[in-house]
């Protein structure tokens, strides 16, 4: 279990409201927080670690604009062995030292062939198909309700906000569902097939447990998917991690721009 107490001690300056978590690659936005401190995983007592490449597993504390935010720097998977409870331990760690506002990033497959690699897909729902769900087993009442409304898990006050920006910036922000596998095999171009008829627009392999946690511990959330390639059988080269590495840093300028700004102009949420 995490140590609550303790990391309320490593943040004892400082009283963030909003988490940015980063997907694969996509670290760079931690680089434009100002006044930070970077707290490693492994000085947080109870907190998983991160084993995959592209997730460095630092917690940076600081400033974009007003507001006062944590970005971190590396995810925890359920391919890699971790539970959904867990991954969810880390969501309701962030809501007991004060987040309320809940933002997740993630390089993703792109199901749609309208959305290129590069794109930026603001996830409008999700589907979860990995077969697991973090609220499975007793219910804490203290943290949120036994059944949970999933009906506007991704705020739409939220996505108005960031759409905003995006058109303020001229930044191309597309929409979508995303969806969720457990990976960490990528999918065949079958499954391709009928996730698209399901009416996914892109897939990976994190993301929703984290949302799902979010949302049911009164956390307000807003997703971002970087699409890195196409999915199998839409593409022809084969799948692979170091492609969903580059295609991320290819696409993290645009994606920083967004986050930065809309931050500066939603300070509070």
């Amino acid at each position: 279990m995490i140590n609550i107490e303790k990391l309320r001690n490593i943040l004892s300056k400082h009283h963030p409201q909003t988490a940015i978590i980063l997907g694969s690659g996509l670290g760079g936005v931690a680089n434009e927080i100002s006044d930070f401190q970077t707290i490693n995983y492994t000085d947080i007592e109870g907190f998983p670690q991160t084993t995959v490449s592209g997730h460095q597993g630092q917690m940076i504390v600081g400033h974009i604009g007003e507001a006062e935010l944590i970005c971190l720097k590396g995810r925890f998977h359920f391919y890699e062995g971790y539970s959904p409870k867990t991954i969810a331990e880390v969501i309701y760690a962030l809501r007991a030292i004060g987040i309320k506002r809940l933002i997740v990033t993630n390089a993703a497959g792109s199901l749609n062939p309208d959305f290129t690699p590069g794109t930026l897909m603001l996830i409008r729902d999700h589907i979860n198909f990995s077969g697991q769900n973090p609220l499975i087993g007793p219910n804490d009442e203290n943290i949120g309700p036994r059944f949970l409304d999933m009906s506007n898990a991704y705020d739409i006050k939220l996505r108005e906000q960031i759409k905003k920006t995006a058109y303020q910036d001229n930044i191309k922000l597309s929409e979508g569902v995303y969806m969720m596998v457990s990976g960490p095999t990528y999918e065949t171009p079958a499954e391709v097939k009928a996730f698209r008829l399901l009416g996914a627009d892109a897939i990976g392999m994190s993301t929703v447990f984290e949302t799902i946690a979010g949302v049911h511990c009164g956390m307000r959330v807003l997703g971002i998917s970087v699409i890195t390639n196409y999915g199998s059988g839409i593409q022809k080269q084969p799948l692979s991690h170091q492609e969903t590495l580059s295609g991320a840093q290819n696409a993290s300028g645009n994606l920083i721009r967004l986050i930065v700004n809309y931050i500066k102009e939603n300070p509070y949420g």
